[in-house]
């Protein structure tokens, strides 16, 4: 897993939890089925089986892979529309491609994260580059929908793309784990993402054996989900594995602890933190478009099919056959 690391003991560290903090207890645990996304990648859907009341202001969440593609095999969506929410691509492993109607683009590689406001309507592209399509090879990431609010939902359109090397780097207090934040504050310590509706977004690498209970805000809903290996989550160490969500109640701190001995496949324990602060108004959803209304969706629709949501560039990037 060749997302940023760094050596904990020479990182800022988390302050140790102080007397009247609590530790958020989990509410509700679900574990992601699998599926296929755009042209027949796998997927892990990560917020199967949790309340959209529970996910706000998050919509959905895929687990692209872990994968490891033989010559030929990687595979990406080819252009397709969005409206009315953003999308935040996390690249742990191999490369994407993006491009959109709207001029954004770039290439996402390990570490890095792509965030595109759709707002008032985008199309776009995510496909693997030639070279990865030709010699194959591992693939791993994660895509978060984030709702935006019905005053930002024909917001201009938006493209952030932030490399591995400016995400904010903390270790726990003892040094066990690293945290990668990569948007809202976490104990002080602030992500380089920017988005219309706060939200935190960290990943988290504790070794086996190691704990730490990271300050969440109050105000936002706390989700976990794990990426890989295995631990505990929460003040009665509900146990948790590779491809399980953990959805929490309220409180001041999220405990996670890692497993003394992990598999093979992943030797420490990786966890997603994700929370923000609910939006807590109607949604409804349509394929790619999230909107207040079915009225909304309708003309989301019509729009797409009208040509007024963008049009694919002259220049447009395609997806590579091999």
């Amino acid at each position: 897993m060749p997302a940023v690391t760094a050596d904990t003991v020479r990182l800022p560290r988390l302050a140790e939890p102080v007397l009247g903090e609590v530790d958020r207890p989990v509410r509700r645990m679900t574990t992601a089925p699998t599926g296929l996304e755009g042209e027949g990648f796998p997927v892990r859907r990560a917020f199967a089986g949790a309340r959209l009341a529970e996910l706000d202001p998050f919509i959905h969440m895929d687990e692209m892979g872990a994968v490891d593609y033989g010559p030929g095999e990687p595979k990406g969506t080819p252009w397709h529309p969005h409206r009315g929410f953003e999308t935040v691509t996390y690249m742990i492993d191999g490369t994407f491609q993006h491009q959109d109607s709207h001029g954004g683009g770039g290439l996402i590689a390990d570490g890095a994260t792509q965030w595109m406001t759709a707002g008032a309507g985008i199309l776009h592209i995510e496909t693997p580059p030639e070279e990865l399509v030709v010699s194959g090879g591992l693939f791993h990431g994660v895509q978060l929908w984030v709702n935006l609010p019905a005053k930002d939902k024909f917001s201009p359109p938006r493209y952030q793309n932030l490399e591995g090397g400016q995400v904010c780097l903390v270790s726990s207090p003892d040094g066990g784990a690293l945290l990668r934040v990569i948007a809202g504050d976490t104990g002080g310590h602030r992500g380089p993402g920017a988005t219309h509706t706060p939200i935190s977004v960290v990943h988290a690498t504790l070794t086996p054996g190691a704990a730490v209970h990271v300050p969440w805000n109050p105000e936002f809903n706390a989700l976990a989900y794990v990426l890989g290996g295995r631990g505990t989550v929460g003040p009665d160490a509900t146990a948790i594995r590779a491809g399980q969500l953990a959805v929490f109640g309220t409180g001041d701190l999220l405990g996670v602890t890692a497993d003394d001995r992990q598999d093979a496949s992943s030797p420490n324990l990786e966890v997603l933190l994700l929370g923000g602060r609910p939006i807590r108004e109607h949604v409804e959803v349509y394929g790619p478009f999230v909107m207040n209304t079915r009225a909304e969706l309708r003309q989301a629709v019509e729009d797409y099919q009208a040509g007024r949501l963008g049009v694919i560039p002259a220049n447009a990037l395609m997806p590579h056959r091999a």
